[in-house]
């Protein structure tokens, strides 16, 4: 399946190569990087790319491309979803997935790569599995196995490996039983200039945080599983029941890991949560033009909305802003013309407004397009499709576990047009 993995930079050097049936050439990449030239940015990146002999399958996460090189034909997804569990692996062992910790890890790597694929084909993707397998490096495991000469790979196949629940390690002991999940929504959305929706939805991803003793069994329901539209599952997840009773039920996998990824599609069903009051405008007399923002919180279930900010791509002509932001602080960019007001939390009693003028090249004409407005933001404690979690029991273990559900609500691709 998969024939070679390269990881590439955020300025295009290739910096880790892996190779699983045969060598090839790192001249494959050259297609991979004109593509790159062409997107504006890296998330724009075409995920396939089709070359006269091969397909690049890639992904961009934490300022790095994970390339994967395919001879055959494969489901893309299945690919893509490989390459997301290599990134999460790479941050579950080390803390996050940056060019320097993998450089400085890079042994560590090669073996995690070694058994996460074998022969081109996925194999122990669990990060409790190869935690089994590879031992995470410590300073002490680190200052030992340089003395010594040993490695962290274990002597050992995991218990996991050859039962039936593969996802989970055996003989699992705990003093603190506990059972979190965090319910994250994602707000994709497009407003016109009116504040009139014309593209929503939502994208949402219940990661697990499970430190239970034994073989616990797991039942998780859903006050309103009926909106979830587009379900994706853990491995450990019984579909049959999903299907005929929406609940989720499971022997978790022991530590983090994701749950359920789910789509909510339906327009009427994703809640705007600010409103944007906005006016930019380009005189055609004089080298000038005017701006005018306000925010305010719009369907927050009564929530505060948090890390507010909003980030405009300016025409090249605009030269300069002078702005006053009465919330919060701005800057302009005079290279890339980007101009970001950091608002913070938005305060329904005194909504942050930012105005003034922009200063534009002369002789120039005035720009044909407004640029739009780029929203980010964050509301704790609540999903804002109206997802709930309305209980969790556990089977098969006599003890009482602490359990706890989180909500999070943040902007994904939220922009307003002007």
């Amino acid at each position: 399946m998969i024939h070679s993995l390269f990881l590439i930079n955020h300025s295009g050097d290739i910096f880790l190569e892996k190779h699983w049936k045969s060598v090839i050439s790192r001249s494959v990449c050259d297609y991979f990087f004109e593509a790159r030239e062409k997107a504006v940015d890296p998330e724009n990146v075409p995920p396939v790319l089709q070359t006269p002999h091969h397909y690049l399958i890639s992904i961009y996460r934490g300022k790095l491309f994970f390339l994967s090189v395919i001879q055959t034909e494969v489901a893309p997804l299945f690919v893509i979803e490989f390459l997301h569990r290599v990134a999460d692996t790479i941050q579950d062992y080390f803390g996050e997935c940056s060019e320097g910790i993998i450089k400085d890890n890079i042994v560590t790597v090669y073996e995690l790569l070694e058994e996460m694929l074998d022969n081109g084909f996925p194999l122990a993707t669990e990060s409790n599995v190869l935690k089994e397998m590879i031992r995470p490096p410590t300073i002490l495991r680190s200052v030992v196995n340089t003395l010594t000469g040993s490695s962290n790979v274990g002597d050992t196949l995991p218990t996991g490996q050859l039962s039936n629940v593969p996802w989970r390690r055996a003989g699992v002991k705990y003093t603190n039983n506990e059972a979190y999940f965090d319910v994250i929504e994602e707000i994709d959305a497009i407003l016109d200039k009116s504040g009139t929706t014309v593209f929503a939805e939502i994208q949402g991803v219940i990661e697990a945080c499970v430190r239970l003793t034994g073989m616990p069994d797991l039942t998780l329901s859903f006050m309103n599983p009926r909106l979830l539209d587009d379900v994706s599952f853990h491995p450990c997840v019984r579909f049959k029941r999903w299907e005929s009773e929406r609940v989720l039920s499971f022997i978790p996998p022991d530590g983090n890991f994701t749950l359920m990824n789910y789509h909510v599609s339906s327009q009427n069903l994703v809640a705007i949560p600010v409103y944007v009051k906005q006016s930019i405008s380009f005189f055609e007399t004089g080298p000038c033009g005017r701006l005018d923002i306000t925010i305010g919180p719009k369907q927050t279930m009564g929530k505060t909305v948090e890390n507010m900010m909003v980030t405009i791509h300016m025409p090249k002509a605009v030269l300069n802003a002078n702005l006053t932001a009465t919330q919060g602080t701005y800057t302009y960019d005079l290279t890339t013309k980007v101009l970001v007001w950091d608002i913070g939390k938005l305060n329904p009693q005194k909504l942050p407004n930012l105005r003034g003028s922009l200063s534009t090249q002369v002789g120039v004409p005035k720009p044909e397009d407004n640029p739009s407005l780029n929203i980010d933001l964050k509301i704790q404690q609540l999903a804002i499709s109206g997802l709930k979690v309305s209980r969790l029991d556990m089977y098969g273990e006599k003890y009482k576990p602490f359990k706890g559900v989180k909500y999070l609500t943040k902007a994904g691709k939220f922009q307003v047009r002007t």
